[in-house]
C-alpha cells in the first residue's frame, strides 16, 4: 500500500515538473534587477532568451518602449519577485516561454498587414522624450523600491489600444484593426483600420482584432 502511494506521489511530482511554465503578458516583476540590456528587436521572446543563457538569471521583465528614442529594455533578475499586472511589460521566470493573449476579442503580438482604409496616430503623452528616458541605475533603484502602482504612461498605452478597437467597432466599414505601441510603427502609438480581414502574422508590439 505504501509503495503504491509512493508511486502515485512520484508520478504527480513528475507531472508538475513537466507542466510548461509560461511568461505573463501585461505583467511586471519589480525588484531583483542585476542588469539591463536594450532589445533592438522589440520582442519579449529575446529577453526570455537572454535570461535562459545567463546562469545568474532567475526571472526577467521586458519593458515595451514608451517612446521610439528609448527602445525596449530587458531586465534580468537574480530572484523571483512577485508578479504584478502592468501594461508596460511582459515578465516570466527562467525557462518560461512567452505565450501571448489570443482570443476572439484580441490578438497580442499579431499584425494583419494590408487592407487599410484609414490609419491615425494616438498620442499617449505630451511629455518630451528626454523627460521619459531614465538611467539604468536610477530605474533599477526605482523598481527595487517600487510597490508598483500602475504607471500613467502604461495606463495611457492601454487606453490607446481601446481607442483603436472602439474606432473599428464603431465603423460599419471596419472588419479588423491593428494597434501598434509607441516606437513600433512610429514615434506615437498608431491605429490601422481595415476593410478586409488579412491573415495574421506574429509581430511584437502589435495587437489586432477582428470584428465578427
Amino acid at each position: 500500500m505504501i509503495g503504491a502511494r509512493l508511486r502515485v506521489c512520484v508520478g504527480l511530482l513528475a507531472a508538475l515538473c513537466l507542466t510548461p511554465v509560461s511568461a505573463q503578458t501585461y505583467s511586471d516583476r519589480p525588484g531583483g534587477d542585476y542588469m539591463s540590456a536594450p532589445i533592438e528587436s522589440g520582442d519579449p521572446a529575446d529577453c526570455a532568451l537572454l535570461c535562459e543563457h545567463d546562469r545568474r538569471c532567475r526571472a526577467w521583465s521586458f519593458n515595451y518602449p514608451t517612446v521610439m528614442e528609448a527602445g525596449a529594455v530587458c531586465w534580468l533578475k537574480n530572484s523571483v519577485p512577485a508578479r504584478v499586472p502592468d501594461n508596460c511589460c511582459v515578465s516570466g521566470v527562467r525557462g518560461a516561454g512567452v505565450v501571448e493573449i489570443r482570443n476572439d476579442a484580441v490578438e497580442t503580438s499579431i499584425d494583419r498587414p494590408g487592407g487599410d482604409y484609414r490609419s491615425f496616430d494616438i498620442k499617449t503623452t505630451d511629455l518630451k522624450a528626454n523627460d521619459k528616458i531614465e538611467k539604468p541605475a536610477e530605474k533599477a533603484a526605482d523598481k527595487a523600491a517600487d510597490t508598483k502602482a500602475p504607471d500613467k504612461k502604461d495606463e495611457k498605452a492601454a487606453d490607446a489600444e481601446e481607442i483603436c478597437k472602439a474606432a473599428c467597432t464603431g465603423d460599419n466599414k471596419c472588419r479588423a484593426w491593428t494597434f501598434a505601441r509607441p516606437g513600433y510603427a512610429g514615434k506615437e502609438a498608431h491605429c490601422f483600420l481595415k476593410k478586409e480581414i488579412k491573415p495574421p502574422r506574429r509581430r511584437a508590439g502589435f495587437t489586432s482584432g477582428v470584428v465578427r
